[in-house]
């Protein structure tokens, strides 16, 4: 029988309104993520809390031991659910993830969080590559505006662009209504 776990991927102060960078949509993200958090707590499986941190006090955002770089309070951790500090984008790499996954017997990965573009793609494709089975609630991960090539791509098609890659040959993805509605 397989054993799932949620991953909550960096819904952290500084992505807020009132934080460093901001994320378009990042509230109703969080308000999806913490209703994934409570199906998730309710069905008794791993919830697991990334946070990022830089190393470096030059960052742009969520800079060692800042309020910004602190859980969200929508989202936040119960002191039985793990949190992994990271530094990088991928959540496996230099952390603890792969060995909490592993202690607990877990094949399948529940992904929430953000930046859609960044380190939900890199946790995604890396799951992936270690064998998990990967599944992405959309509507509970934010972006934001990218530029490339002097053309600025609006946060919602960089966030669909990336669910439409995962999409493809990563994970499944789905609303959070819709996982809701299969988990019940």
């Amino acid at each position: 029988m397989s054993k799932q776990a949620l991953i909550v991927v960096d819904i952290q102060n500084d992505y807020f309104p009132t934080g460093k960078w901001p994320l378009v949509g990042i509230d109703a993200a969080a308000d999806n993520a913490a209703r994934i958090i409570q199906a998730t707590r309710d069905a008794g499986d791993l919830v697991v809390h990334i946070r990022h941190e830089f190393t470096r006090n030059d960052a742009p955002f969520f800079l060692p031991n800042s309020e910004g770089a602190k859980l969200h309070p929508k989202v936040i951790n119960r002191t039985d659910e793990p949190v992994v500090l990271k530094h990088f984008i991928n959540s496996f790499r230099e952390t603890e993830l792969k060995a909490i996954l592993d202690q607990h017997d877990i094949d399948e990965l529940l992904i929430v969080g953000a930046m859609s573009h960044m380190c939900i793609d890199g946790i995604t494709r890396a799951a992936v590559d270690f064998g998990y089975k990967a599944t992405v609630i959309h509507d509970a991960c934010a972006s934001r505006d990218l530029e490339f090539n002097g053309i600025t791509v609006p946060a919602a098609q960089v966030h669909a662009a990336f669910m439409a890659a995962l999409g493809f040959g990563y994970a499944t993805v789905v609303s959070t209504a819709a996982y809701l509605q299969s988990a019940a």
